[in-house]
């Protein structure tokens, strides 16, 4: 009986062959029509995680799978590459960085094969900078979550939590004493700040991009709530006063 993730894989390619040819929509995206869309997917993809609906997830891999599909036919069509090297691309990388598995490396940890990770990508794999992997065009907050993890993965980190907690502090005086100037550096100070921030929730094993949006969907969760009391009040939310407003507050916690 043939495995049937390769029937509806298959499946997937065969429906996408006949899309490119037949259908108005699809025949005309190109790699950069489909690029925002791609980042749309993935932030959905993102908040089907966060939000535990994991039959979002589904429906959200789905919507990326198909686009790595199109990217493939888009890159076949142009005699660029097609879906056989973009799997058989992945393949050679996850042996290559798994010496541990498929190799004589031995690595006892999870750290101990993000370690070999970096390692394998400035020996190997020719990078020239262990930060080169990190995209130029990622969100600032998850790419200096990536750059530290990168750091890490050749040694450059804090000893203990106790540390980072020390730079922060350090960091928070910075930026008091240069809100105190004329002409206080405090956009610099602050970005320092939250750089020490990020590498605390790293060593607490706190994604800062997860905790972050949590948040935020808790304050639209309670703000939402405070209109919706005063609107029941036959008001909007600019005619309630501060303490009506922080009285609603309290009450969207409980």
């Amino acid at each position: 009986m043939e495995d049937p993730r390769i029937v509806a894989f298959k499946r997937l390619l065969d429906i996408m062959d006949e899309l490119r040819q037949k259908c108005p929509w699809d025949s005309k995206q190109t790699f950069d029509s489909l690029r925002y869309l791609t980042i749309e997917e993935t932030y959905e993809l993102s908040d089907a995680l966060i939000d535990k609906n994991y039959e979002d997830v589904k429906k959200e891999l789905g919507d990326l799978l198909l686009h790595i599909v199109f990217y493939s036919k888009i890159g076949e069509e142009q005699g660029l590459f097609n879906v056989s090297d973009v799997a058989n691309g992945i393949c050679e990388k996850l042996i290559r960085r798994h010496p541990h598995i498929f190799g004589d490396e031995k690595a006892a940890t999870a750290e101990d094969v993000k370690n070999n990770w970096e390692k394998i990508k400035l020996k190997q794999e020719g990078n020239r900078s262990v930060l080169g992997g990190v995209p130029v065009s990622l969100p600032a907050m998850v790419k200096a979550y990536r750059i530290q993890e990168k750091a890490r993965g050749v040694g450059f980190d804090w000893h203990n939590t106790d540390e980072v907690w020390d730079k922060v502090l350090e960091e928070v005086d910075e930026l008091k004493a240069e809100l105190k100037q004329p002409e206080g550096r405090v956009e610099e100070e602050f970005g320092d700040l939250l750089f020490a921030l990020i590498n605390y929730a790293r060593f607490i094993n706190v994604n800062p991009e997860d905790a972050l949006e949590k948040t935020n969907k808790k304050f639209i969760k309670r703000f939402q709530y405070i209109e919706q009391k005063a609107k029941e009040s036959g008001r909007s939310i600019s005619d309630l006063s501060l303490e009506e407003m922080e009285q609603y507050w309290q009450a969207a916690k409980n």
